[in-house]
This record gives C-alpha cells, sequence and structure tokens, in this order.
C-alpha cells in the first residue's frame, strides 16, 4: 500500500529522532516535530502506518513506536537506487554539432542492476563488433532461458561453451546463432544442442 506524504513525513521523523536521541519520540514530540495540530492526528497516522506494516507499538508506553524493517529496507532500496542514478544534460552530436541545451532529466541504472535476474559478464572476442559490442566490454544481462529472433544472448553450445549471439530460429527445428562480424559465420546447430542463458540489456565500456 502507498504511503501519503504525511505518513512518509511520520516516518521519516521517527526513524531520524530515533538516531540523533538513541529513543523514541513519543506522541507530543511527534506532533511538535511535525507541527501537527494535535495528538489525534499523529494517533490517525500511526494507526494507519501500523496497519501497512510500516510501524510496530507497544501498549501503554509512551515512546513506543517503531519504524518495522519494511520501512528500514525501503529506504536502504531508495538510497541504493539513488546511488545508481546520473543526470542526463541533453544530447551531444556525433555529426553535425547542434545547440547545446541542459535538461532536468537523469538516467537510472536501477532497472538493470540490484535484481537477482540481472548479472555481468566480460566480453572476450570481436564477434559482435558490428553490434558495437567490443572486447573487453561489459555487458547486463537479464537471466531468462526464453528469447525471440534477432535478440542478442548469452547461449550455451552444446552443454560446454558460451557464447553472445544474435539468436535465430531456423527450418529443421535448427536454430542460427549470428555474430555481427561479417568475417565470422554464424553458427547453425540443433535446438536440442542450445540452451539461452540470458537476454543482453545494456553494454558498458570504460576509457
Amino acid at each position: 500500500m502507498a504511503l501519503t506524504r504525511r505518513q512518509k513525513d511520520v516516518l521519516d521523523f521517527i526513524d531520524g529522532y530515533q538516531v540523533e536521541n538513541g529513543y523514541n519520540p513519543s506522541y507530543e514530540e511527534i506532533a511538535r516535530g511535525l507541527k501537527l495540530s494535535s495528538i489525534a492526528t499523529v494517533h490517525k497516522h500511526i494507526t494507519a502506518l501500523a496497519k501497512k506494516n510500516y510501524l510496530s507499538r507497544g501498549a501503554n508506553q509512551s515512546r513506543s513506536v517503531v519504524v518495522a524493517p519494511r520501512y528500514v529496507q525501503e529506504k536502504t532500496r531508495n538510497r541504493f537506487e539513488s546511488m545508481l542514478e546520473v543526470p542526463v544534460h541533453g544530447t551531444i552530436a556525433a555529426g553535425q554539432p547542434v545547440q547545446a541545451f541542459d535538461t532536468a532529466d537523469s538516467l537510472s541504472f536501477s532497472d538493470f542492476v540490484g535484481r537477482k535476474e540481472t548479472y555481468a559478464l566480460r566480453v572476450r572476442g570481436n564477434s559482435m563488433v558490428e553490434d558495437h559490442i567490443c572486447d573487453g566490454d561489459m555487458i547486463l544481462v537479464e537471466n531468462t532461458q526464453d528469447a525471440t529472433d534477432g535478440q542478442i544472448v548469452v547461449a550455451l553450445v552444446g552443454g560446454t561453451e558460451t557464447t553472445l549471439k544474435r539468436f535465430y530460429r531456423e527450418q529443421g527445428n535448427m536454430i542460427r546463432l549470428q555474430p555481427a562480424n561479417e568475417a565470422m559465420s554464424p553458427i547453425r546447430v540443433p535446438a536440442s544442442q542450445v540452451q539461452v542463458r540470458g537476454r543482453l540489456l545494456a553494454v558498458l565500456r570504460k576509457y
């Protein structure tokens, strides 16, 4: 369940108060800290947050409100995702010059990393160079066994060797693993000898 802005304010205040003072705030201190109109308003927010499993509270204790593990986990995840975000400052010409301007956009890598189904590999060789994937590049891969024609996949061939190629199904229950290098020939093998181990998400290159 989503939090309202005021509910998040209450959570952040309780967490910050505990970190600064070593103990949890009372309802009165929450009301003063957030300039809320009454203790009843604090109680309403606390009750809603407890129902959403963001807070726990004991009975008949003035400082019994404690942030729950769910809040701590989400705060940690949000902090991690913010570290994976960089500002986008516009467009750069790789042909004729264009007018430079700033934007308020940002690029987040949280869609690619921090998830169990994503992993990285270092590229060895130049079989995909015409798709701008070069020797020494790092690639991010979605861990999946599904692929559609034309996708770049990590394929296990014959149960022993892995390769990065474009994936195509052909007649006769054959699979074509197509390099992006005109100097290299495609790999054609029976479908029973190919296992898709991942799908390319992104290419990272360090200069």
